[in-house]
């Protein structure tokens, strides 16, 4: 006889075995820790592009620690600001007032870059946009300071490297210990004004023409002189020359010249005498 269970189905053999549900759970926890342990890295990993440095800040507090270009491992509750050490370039152009006080157009550029050693200071004490904060107001005060100094004429033509001397000098001054390091200052342009300028060129132009005839006189002198001296040369030697000219050297030159061709192979000579000097004629026959 076949057997009848009573009272329902047999729920029970319908559920999943009981090790079954600890297996799938160790797993989803397995994959959670997996989760949190790349979580937790990517929080407290950091890379620092090249010709940056990073500055760590904690609760938005600077901690003074800083990293250099590369990846790196933080802590996650520390944030990265990235500060570029590159060198960076600020055009100023000013009207600015010579020693007379007259009114200059004045175009400048500033080469200058973040000292690494001290990105945690600036940050702190200035704040990523320090070139707007103390780069460009520095620049323009030095820039005043140096041609306030000089002349108009000076500023347009011979101190202009002695002017960016004057400015570099001064903003490495100021500049080096909020932590900026200038590299170089170029002074591009230097425009005064139109009657000035007419009147600076108009006198640069008189003494290069007074210069050049300068010049075309003494080559004139120098050419005299070589003349004069070469005539003397010559007036002395032909006094040295008829100082030692003689009649017996005369007739003694010409005895050697009438044996010479006498002895020649090559001509037939009769010799008549000369009355004059005693010295014989020499005719060639044709």
């Amino acid at each position: 006889m076949a057997n009848v269970t009573r009272g329902g189905g047999d729920f029970g053999s319908s559920l999943p075995p009981m090790p079954n549900i600890r297996l799938a759970g160790s797993r989803i926890l397995q994959i959670g820790v997996v989760v949190v342990v790349i979580l937790l890295l990517m929080w407290s990993t950091t890379s620092i592009p090249t010709g940056n440095v990073g500055v760590l800040t904690l609760f938005g507090r600077v901690t003074g620690e800083t990293l250099p270009e590369g990846i790196h491992l933080i802590n996650p509750l520390k944030s990265v600001q990235k500060l570029s050490v590159q060198t960076q370039s600020v055009k100023e152009s000013a009207n600015v007032p010579s020693n007379e006080g007259l009114i200059l157009a004045l175009d400048t550029s500033l080469l200058f870059r973040l000292d690494k050693s001290k990105a945690a200071f600036v940050y702190q004490t200035v704040g990523d946009n320090y070139a707007e904060k103390i780069v460009e107001p520095t620049l323009r005060a030095a820039i005043r300071a140096a041609t306030s100094a000089h002349t108009a004429n000076a500023l347009y033509t011979n101190a202009r490297e002695l002017v960016q001397s004057q400015i570099q000098d001064e903003l490495t001054k100021e500049l080096a210990p909020r932590g900026v390091i200038v590299e170089n200052v170029l002074l591009r342009d230097v425009q005064l004004p139109a009657m000035l300028k007419g009147s600076i060129e108009a006198k640069q132009q008189a003494e290069q023409d007074a210069l050049r005839m300068s010049f075309i006189l003494q080559k004139e002198k120098q050419e005299a002189e070589r003349k004069r001296i070469e005539a003397q040369g010559i007036a002395d030697f032909q006094k040295i020359v008829a100082q030692g000219i003689s009649p017996q050297l005369l007739e003694w030159k010409g005895i050697e010249a009438t044996e010479k061709l006498a002895t020649s192979a090559n001509a037939k000579v009769v010799i008549i005498g000369n009355p004059k000097n005693g010295l014989p004629l020499v005719l060639e026959p044709k």
